[in-house]
């Protein structure tokens, strides 16, 4: 009975171990996603002087919601904030 549960213990350890650790890579990913859509996105709206500084913030909401998300930090900027 008692390897049962400690076999059911090490069972939930490691499945919160995994889903962790790709929630973690899932983050990396869209973080460089972003930054590779941001320097797209600078390299072309250079050309027309509207940019969106590229850093930690930037790159995780551009890698989390996309266009949509490098549209509302472009409107952001323009702004003037």
């Amino acid at each position: 009975m008692e390897i049962w549960l400690v076999g059911g213990a090490a069972l939930v350890v490691l499945f919160l171990v995994i889903n962790m650790f790709s929630l973690s890579l899932k983050l990396l990913w869209n973080g460089i996603c972003g930054v590779v859509l941001l320097w797209l996105f600078n390299l072309l709206g250079g050309i027309f002087g509207v940019t969106i500084p590229i850093h930690f913030i930037s790159a995780l909401v551009a890698g989390f919601f996309g266009v949509p998300g490098v549209v509302l930090m472009l409107l952001y900027q323009l702004m003037g904030h």
